[in-house]
């Protein structure tokens, strides 16, 4: 769905709740919104189908599951043209190892979060998707030492 969609208080006050926790009770949410439980899961639906809400999701820490080397890395890629971009994009998607990717201005093309087991699946995940076969020029790592502000949906919150 492209374009902006109109939104009025109450639709902002709803997405800031579900933002901080999508699995509050609809009624609890009601009260605190000032609506009734009926209208909140009546416009949580229309913003679903909006494409307002795309996802109800569980912020894992990894931390807590497995251990993790976390890196940022930045990749300048050989060239600009399309196809070699869309291939690599396409494997960034397919490559577990990925948690984020963006597209960006500056002296690199890419800037990538990785997540591996190890420096030996780090090295694996070097060889297979940052190649010169993949258009890659050149990579630079840098390794998470620790967390300093961790994902917060609430941080993440358009203030208004």
């Amino acid at each position: 769905m492209t374009g902006f969609v109109t939104l009025d208080a109450f639709d902002h006050r709803l997405i800031e709740r579900v933002r901080r926790n999508n699995l509050e009770p609809a009624r609890v949410t009601a009260e605190a919104v000032g609506l009734s439980e009926s209208a909140v899961l009546r416009r949580l639906r229309r913003l679903r189908a909006q494409g307002v809400i795309v996802a109800d999701v569980a912020v894992i820490d990894p931390a807590r599951v497995e251990p993790r080397i976390v890196l940022h890395v930045q990749v300048e890629m050989n060239t600009q043209e399309r196809k070699t971009a869309e291939a690599f994009k396409r494997a960034l998607k397919a490559s577990p190892e990925i948690q984020a990717a963006w597209d960006v201005t500056g002296e690199t093309d890419y800037l990538l979060t990785v997540a591996v087991p190890s420096m030996e699946d780090y090295e694996a995940f070097c060889l297979r998707e940052l190649t010169t076969e993949a258009g890659v020029r050149s990579f630079q790592s840098m390794i998470v030492i620790r967390e300093v502000v961790g994902f917060d949906p609430a941080r993440r919150a358009l203030r208004r």
